[in-house]
This record gives structure tokens, sequence and C-alpha cells, in this order.
């Protein structure tokens, strides 16, 4: 009564004197976008679109689910999987647009109508997984499928949406569902408000150096940078430093100025942990609670046996073993990693111990003395158009993709960019939007999303309409934007995801591109092997100025630093695993103190104290939602199997390998409507991987 009741209320304020018909006939999010590719019109919605659209898309997606229910025939793979299945195809099209620029292009507006909206879907959601009937109609067709006739996607279908339902509570007594129902709208808001509270965070951070002996150390480039960042945050004349990624980690690598490291990394590693209206706290310890709660009504001990319970690693103690596995060897080469800095500090008569905020400085001199390798040698030779160039050409040489630039097709940002995607036959394969920079209103990090997800309908290929998000450096100074080459292999993994949504089939939304969390980050993590084979950099590392390719000495130095900080960089990630491990299985009883939690849980493993985990609790995006609660281990997980997957092309002497690639893109890309992880992964290379070529990539294991 409570939802339908709020339901009225919302229509009746957005209608006000026009019908309602009228009124929702103009939303451009609620009609055919006539646009070329059918992409999202971004030039017509407006942000008051996304409320109706939102409300008028439930209301439609409660009528079919009632359709089927109410269908008066026995429950069939036709009238009720397949029904269901292509139900709410409204719903996803405005929330994906909705979700989209949520994360690429945020605004008080849309912050607020999120606070709004979140709720009536989370309770829209629970309405339909916990619906009896519903959930009656499915087992019927599951307990029933063996004698259906089904064929393998058919089966797995299925099979994949009893199994959803009976995760979302609909096997529960009527108290219990209406328990898990509560749980999960608040977990909803909770995760939509540590996500803002992120942002507000990073973005609320500016160091304003107003002396050019704050400068000390930064090469022109960064200048260039921070004096441009000053303009737009109102500081002519000065040089400013946030927490983006862009501005911070150059700033860290290169500045003199100890002082001033240590303010900006204490600044970017305690956000959410201020004590102000942005502190996540309280937040985060009320979401464990809710999760162990929803965790123990569902018959698990902890989130973590939940989450792992349909993943690769199948449970903690698995996860927990893989991780002593690479943090030992890992932990190791950053105590090494470590005396070698120290000993320049020594030598250079500092008079201090080397601290968190020191790292990446003594980690440049470091590499400049051991590999004379310098920035302003490397990134000319990767400006952002090169590494796209690049990108586009692995995906020519490998699968036989071309890209055309569209400019006709509409964007939600000047600086967005969108492309043409052509298949090995000349074929449209789909739409890709490239969103390079930070702003304002993008959340930190890089990530690759849809605006339309690529399946079958009625015997027709649906495009699909990707988009890849990051946050690089900007052009500065006269110069063309330059990436590092962290950004570098950045570019590549994203791509990687991007090529996985194109190349997803399947006959039903549900299993197209299914695949486990422990599984998704193959297709993105193997390409970053190619972005630093001479045979591809040579195609694509262009400098700039004089239009030669990057010289095989200097390649020659870059490979023989390819292990360079390698300790750190693990130890970094594995810590903030360990935590994310931690948090999801422990049982934290009525109080939870955050920072201590943590606290003891990086002591247990024994983190150097130089060293800080690359997301801390109050900042730990990746976790605020379920995507990878419980599974931030994916990444190192995922390496295992891109490592070895990468070694089929480089034990068959060609890099490029036609057969291989096809077989990839059969089996790891195209057909995950069919198989699960393992069995995909096998079906590729014959066998299961093992993990000494990833220990070996990562300079944790010697040749």
């Amino acid at each position: 009564m409570r939802y339908s009741l709020f339901l009225l209320i919302i229509t009746v304020f957005f209608t006000g004197a026009c019908s309602p018909k009228a009124k929702l006939s103009d939303n451009p999010l609620l009609n055919e976008f006539n646009t070329p590719f059918e992409a999202p019109p971004f030039d017509q919605i407006d942000d008051e679109h996304y409320l109706p659209a939102i409300t008028e898309a439930i209301r439609i997606h409660k009528q079919e689910v009632e359709a089927i229910i109410n269908n008066p025939e026995p429950p069939t793979f036709e009238n009720t999987i397949v029904a269901y299945d292509n139900s709410g195809e409204l719903l996803r099209r405005v929330n994906t647009v909705f979700g989209g620029l949520r994360g690429a292009e945020t605004n008080p507006r849309l912050q607020e109508i999120a606070r709004e909206t979140t709720p009536l879907l989370s309770s829209h959601s629970n309405e339909i997984s916990m619906n009896q009937e519903l959930f009656g109609r499915i087992r019927t067709v599951y307990e029933g499928r063996r004698d259906m006739g089904l064929d393998t996607e058919q089966l797995r279908v299925v099979e994949t949406y009893y199994r959803d339902f009976e995760r979302n509570g609909a096997a529960l007594p009527e108290e219990k569902r209406e328990e898990l129902a509560r749980l999960n709208e608040r977990m909803s808001m909770v995760s939509l408000e540590l996500s803002e509270n992120m942002l507000a965070e990073t973005n609320a951070f500016q160091l304003v150096l107003e002396n050019e002996e704050d400068l000390a150390g930064l090469p022109q480039g960064v200048v260039s940078a921070a004096s441009e960042a000053a303009g737009r945050a109102g500081h002519e004349g000065k040089w400013v430093i946030t927490l983006h990624n862009p501005s911070r980690i150059p700033f860290l690598q290169y500045s003199e100025r100890r002082d001033l490291r240590e303010k900006v990394l204490t600044a970017y590693g305690e956000r959410g942990n201020n004590d102000n209206e942005n502190d996540n706290k309280e937040l985060f310890a009320e979401l464990m609670q809710l999760r162990l709660q929803m965790s123990r009504l569902l018959g698990f001990d902890n989130y973590a046996k939940y989450f792992l319970d349909i993943q690769m690693a199948e449970n903690p103690d698995n996860v927990y073993d893989f991780l002593h596995q690479v943090w030992e060897p890992a932990v190791a080469r950053a105590n090494r990693e470590r005396d070698m800095k120290q000993a320049i500090i020594d030598r250079e008569g500092g008079g201090f111990s080397l601290e968190a905020w020191d790292w990446w400085y003594y980690a440049e001199k470091l590499r400049q003395e051991m590999y004379e390798l310098d920035d302003d040698e490397v990134n000319p030779y990767f400006t952002i158009e090169n590494v796209r160039d690049g990108n586009f050409m692995l995906a020519n040489k490998l699968f036989g993709l071309t890209f055309e630039r569209r400019p006709e097709v509409p964007v939600y940002h000047e600086e967005v960019e969108a492309y043409e995607v052509f298949d090995n036959d000349g074929s449209h394969l789909g739409i890709l939007y490239i969103d390079p920079h930070p702003r304002p209103g993008k959340r930190q990090g890089a990530w690759c999303g849809t605006y339309r997800s690529g399946a079958w309908e009625n015997g027709e290929r649906i495009a699909p309409i990707v988009t890849i998000v990051m946050n690089f450096s900007r052009p500065s100074g006269g110069r063309p934007a330059m990436l590092s080459w962290d950004e570098t292999t950045t570019y590549f993994h994203e791509f990687g995801h991007a090529l996985h949504n194109f190349f997803a089939e399947g006959r039903y939304r549900r299993t197209a591109r299914s695949v486990p969390r422990d599984f998704v980050e193959l297709p993105s993590q193997i390409l970053e092997n190619w972005a630093g084979e001479p045979e591809l950099l040579k195609t694509y590392a262009i400098h700039y100025e004089t239009g030669e390719p990057i010289p095989d000495e200097l390649i020659s130095r870059l490979r023989r630093a390819e292990h360079f900080n390698q300790g750190f960089m693990n130890v970094e990630y594995l810590a903030s695993a360990f935590l994310d491990m931690d948090w999801h299985t422990t049982d934290h009883g009525d109080h939870i103190d955050v920072i201590g939690f943590e606290k003891e849980s990086m002591g247990r493993i024994g983190l150097p104290d130089e060293i800080i985990p690359r997301w801390r609790t109050t900042y730990f995006g990746h976790i605020f939602g379920t995507g990878y609660a419980a599974g931030y281990y994916v990444y190192r997980w995922a390496g295992v199997l891109d490592a070895d997957a990468f070694m089929a092309f480089k034990d068959s002497g060609d890099l490029f390998n036609q057969e291989l690639a096809e077989r990839f893109r059969k089996y790891i890309l195209t057909e995950n409507n069919l198989w699960e992880g393992m069995d995909a992964y096998v079906r590729f290379r014959g066998h299961e991987p093992s993990i000494e070529p990833f220990l070996i990539q990562k300079g944790l294991l010697e040749r």
C-alpha cells in the first residue's frame, strides 16, 4: 500500500496541469530513440525527464510481470522464462542512461533524483524477485526442464533465473522475505550515500601553490597542468594539485617538497574519514551489518560465502589461500624496494626514514638511476590519440575490427567521442563512446559500461552501445594529452572490457555475457599484455613532434624495467583485497570501529608501514556496491587466467595468431551464454591455468 500511494503522489506531482499522456509523450526517454544507431538522445534529455521516466517504466514493467503471472496456460519455457527475460526493457533502457550519466557526468540534481529513485527501484526489484506466483511458474519450468527438449543455452537461462530468485529470497517464508526486502532497500541507499560522499571528498581537496619554490622538482608538463587546473578553479596565477590521479601521482613522483607530498597523500588516504558531513565510517559500518544480516537470512554464514558461492573461487578459504600465495613473494619484493629507496635517502644525507608519501618520489629516482628512464623521454610517444589508435590496431590485428568516428552520434559531453565499430566482414558491430578526462561530475577511476547491451531479439542481433570512461591526463602547456604507462595499460584494460561487450552474444538477455565476477577481468587484463610488446608498440607509440616510432633502444629499457616497483604495486592491491575479505567474513557484532578494524586487518598480514592499501575502507568504492564486494581479489585471480592465456599466443610464435584469436573470441568473449568460467577457459586453452606465468609476469618468481 505504501509503495502504491507513493507512486500516485509522484504521478500527480509530475503531471501537474497537463494530462499524464501529454507529459509522458514529450519525454525522450520514453520514446524511440530517433538518432543515428538509436543512440541515447543526450542532447534532448533534461534532468527532469528521469524521475517520471523511471516511474513510468516501473509501472510498465509491473504490467508485463502481471501478464506472465496471470497467463492461464501452464508455465512453459516460452511463456514464463522468455517472457520474463523480455520484460522490463524500457526500465533497463532508462536506467542505463541515468546510471551512465550519474557515473560520468553527475550534478546535484541528478544526485537528488538518485536519492528519490533508489528506494523506488529497490522496492520494485524486491516485489518482483520475491513474487511467489512468478517464482512458482519459474520453479515449475526449472523442475521440468530436462523433459522440455531445451538446448544448452535454454537450460542455462532457466537454471540461472531459478538460482537468481533463490539468491534473492524468493524461497524464504513470508516474514523473512519482508525482512530481506527492508535490508535490500536500506543497503541500496547506504551504497548510494557512500559513493556520493567519496566523490564530494575527492573534489573538495585542492592544494593551492602560490610560490614558485613550491614547484621544486616538478616537470614543466606537471606545472602547466597545475596552472590550468588553477585557472579552472578560479586561482589565476597560481597552481592547483587535486586528488585525481593525473594530478596527484605526478606530484608525488616529482615534488621535492616532502611536506607537501605528505599533505597530498594524507588528504587522499583520509577521504571519508574526516568526521565531517561526508564521513563514511558510520555508513560503512552499517553496510557491513546489513550485508551480514542479509547473508544469514539466505542461509550463509557471511557475505563472502554468499558472494563466492557462484564464483570460480567457490569459498573464502580458496580466496585467502590464493592471496597468501601472491602476498608472500610480493611483500618480500616490496621490502627490497623499500631498502633501495632508503639507501638513496641515506646517500643523500636525508636523515629520515622512508614514509608512504616518499615512496613515489624515491621510486622515480630509483627508476631513473637503474634504467635511465624519464617520463619526459617516454610519454611523448604515448599521446592519448596514439594509445587509442594502438587499441584499434590490436583489435584489427586480432579480430579484424575497424573503427570510424561518428560525430553525428549524440554525446553527453563535448570531450566524448563516438565511433562506429565494424566486424571483420564489414558489418555493423556496435557504437563505442570514449570519455577520457577527469571532471568534477565524474567519479574516480576507469570503467566500461553499456548504454545498450548486445543480444538477439526475434532472430535479429541487437548491436551494443558501449562506453569506456577514464580519468586520464589532459592536454596542457600547448602539448597533447600524454599518458603515463599506467594510464596506457588502463586504456587497453577498459578497451578489453569493451570488446567483451561487443562480441558477447546470446538469445537471452540474462545469460548473454554472463560470467563469474572472477572471470570478467580476463578479457580486459589480457589486452594489457599486448600493450608493451615491441611488435605492437612500434605501430602506435609515435613521437608527437618528430613522427618517429619509439626506438628499439628505448623499448629495451622499458622492457628491462617491466618488473620495477611490482612489489609495491602488488602489496597495495593485495592489502585492499585482504581488507575486503576480512570485512565480509567477520561477525562484527553491534559496534564496529572501522579504522580500528582496518588497522587490525593490515596488522595480521604484516603490511609494511611505508605502504597504504590502494583502497582504504572509507573510500573503497569497489565494495560500496555489490559488484566487487568480497570480490576485489578478482583482478589477481583473473591475472592468473590472462597470463596463462597470453602465454598461448607467445608460445605459438605469433602474437596475433588468428586461430588462437578466433578461439579466444568464441569461448572467452562470445559464448558466455553457454559455458561457466573455467569450462569456457579450458575450451579455449585446453587445460586449466597455471599460476607460474602470472608470478613471473609480476616479477614475483624468478624465471
